[in-house]
């Protein structure tokens, strides 16, 4: 798996290309061929084109397409819409030849992909994120100028085409054709369409994203992309409530958990390590508890409290045992979790069901003086011994 980390860009847009990055592309990541059983049109793509620019994969394509099984699908759209002629049609490999930053209806595309495609199939497509465009301003423009660049490049291009109060307006002069994605948000629809990346890479200046299908694709679940956002968690009596929070994650990182959890560990209170949704504007929110604010509406409308268990999404949820998640369905989730009033934070997700236990069982016996003997401790801790969120 060719997996990269983020470097922070001065202007902290969080770009998302690796250190090492040249425009001669990178061969760290792993051996394709013996980490997956492969379809050999697949195969041959990956590796021929790997050496080679983007307009040089592209020619080499369209000149060996006729090499190709009848169940290897060249693409060349830039409509997502486009693919419904395809509604009776079973492939094994999709690739796609137009970069997703022009694709109107990206998720479409993906979706409608996922639906030609066997159990198992692939699809690679190549896109430039937003690291690799701030990047090549930082080379076109001096300093200074160029902040000034990444700012109008960010309102236009991120800010405005997510917000529901002006995307109106971006679509309408764009078309759609000219958006700017982060590396985050490209996997997370990736995911969302029902896909698992197998590898990722950042070469001759673009981002190459090789997928595999596991899953249906989701066509009914709206992506949070405006400041406010609301998150699905589980509540009280297994019940899905949806948790108001500010965002401080890249758009779609909701639908990256799975890629996360598979290639991060956790760190102490139980979160992902070095966990890269989250965006430089974010971490600072998160020491402070800022993002978690608006969570007092859902303690207005009865399903949180001050002090409880954290609410989770289904896919973390799901990693508790069966024990623990019928004992934590018997209280509401609060805004204050139990490890913040332990004097030591737990560092994986066992000792984290540990101290949620503790807090359980103590409340579900004197609910008044177990919440008031937990919030101030964690109090305490907070003011005194310097605990904070991540």
């Amino acid at each position: 798996m060719s997996f990269y980390f983020k470097v922070r860009h001065p202007f902290h847009y969080e770009p998302d290309i690796p250190e090492d990055y040249t425009e001669h592309g990178s061969d760290t990541g792993a051996n394709i061929e013996e980490e997956y059983s492969m379809n050999p049109d697949m195969l041959r793509i990956f590796n021929v084109t790997k050496s080679m620019s983007l307009q040089d994969s592209l020619i080499w394509l369209v000149s060996h397409t006729d090499d190709f099984a009848p169940s290897t699908l060249i693409l060349d759209t830039d409509n997502g819409r486009s693919l419904d002629k395809y509604e009776n049609t079973k492939v094994n490999v999709i690739v796609q030849k137009r970069s997703l930053n022009t694709i109107r209806h990206m998720n479409t595309l993906l979706n409608r992909s996922n639906e030609i495609l066997d159990d198992g199939g692939y699809i690679w497509c190549h896109a430039q994120t937003s690291g690799l465009k701030y990047k090549l301003i930082d080379e076109s423009y001096p300093w200074g100028i160029r902040h000034i660049v990444h700012a109008c490049s960010y309102v236009w291009h991120r800010a405005m085409a997510k917000m529901d109060s002006t995307k109106w307006l971006y679509f309408g002069i764009t078309k759609g054709k000219s958006r700017t994605y982060s590396r985050v948000e490209i996997l997370g629809r990736f995911y969302r369409a029902g896909f698992e990346v197998v590898d990722e890479q950042f070469r001759h200046g673009e981002f190459f994203v090789l997928a595999r299908k596991i899953k249906e694709p989701i066509w009914n679940d709206p992506p949070t992309g405006s400041p406010l956002i609301k998150l699905r968690r589980v509540g009280k009596d297994g019940k899905l409530i949806g948790v108001y929070k500010f965002r401080t994650m890249h758009s779609y990182s909701e639908y990256l958990q799975p890629y996360i959890y598979k290639y991060n560990s956790l760190q102490e209170g139980g979160k992902f390590a070095d966990d890269y949704r989250v965006t430089s504007w974010g971490k600072w929110m998160r020491k402070f508890w800022i993002d978690e604010i608006p969570m007092f509406i859902n303690m207005f409308k009865g399903e949180m409290k001050i002090v409880g268990v954290r609410p989770l999404s289904r896919q973390y949820f799901s990693l508790y045992t069966p024990e623990m998640q019928e004992l934590r369905i018997k209280v509401k989730p609060g805004l204050l979790p139990p490890f913040y009033y332990d004097k030591k934070t737990p560092k994986t997700i066992e000792d984290v069901q540990a101290s949620e236990r503790r807090y359980i069982e103590a409340y579900l016996k004197a609910p008044i003086r177990t919440d008031l003997k937990y919030f101030f401790g964690t109090i305490g801790n907070i003011l005194f011994r310097g605990k904070r969120s991540k």
